[in-house]
């Protein structure tokens, strides 16, 4: 029987962010999902390759930043915007869910896994989200800040 965990946590007021995993007993891996609304702050007439850059960005802060202690080298990035729909003015869901694969013994409920987790968390939005040159992020689709 699988022993999943979800944990929420409220690190930004503009992301929803969790971390968890599949099963926490026999621990390879923990996935890590952000959601937010997304504006383009600008027009852009490939907004298909706009998200293929940011995903890849993504992948080489994730690379610059893991704990090799814990997690493999090798993480699973999918971030999800559908790029047919955005324009600017209106908002579309974005879906980022990025998959790091643990090392044996490594424990899902220690501390170093939480912190190492938090660093990850934090270095992705200072560097991805909140100084994304192309998108702005809110919580809700309701957001009356755009």
């Amino acid at each position: 029987m699988k022993n999943g965990k979800k944990i929420r946590l409220r690190l930004f007021n503009n992301v929803k962010i969790y971390y968890g995993t599949i099963d926490y007993i026999d621990l390879k891996s923990i996935y890590i999902t952000i959601q937010a609304w997304v504006t383009p702050k600008n027009p852009n007439d490939n907004w298909k390759k706009v998200v293929c850059t940011q995903s890849r960005e993504i992948k080489h802060t994730i690379f610059n930043i893991n704990n090799l202690e814990l997690f493999d080298k090798n993480s699973i990035v999918d971030f999800d915007i559908r790029h047919s729909g955005v324009e600017v003015g209106k908002k579309s869901f974005m879906n980022l869910e990025i998959t790091l694969l643990t090392k044996p013994n490594t424990c899902f409920k220690s501390q170093e896994t939480k912190d190492s987790i938090r660093k990850i968390i934090k270095q992705i939005y200072q560097t991805n989200i909140s100084k994304n040159k192309y998108f702005d992020f809110f919580l809700t689709k309701k957001d009356f800040s755009i």
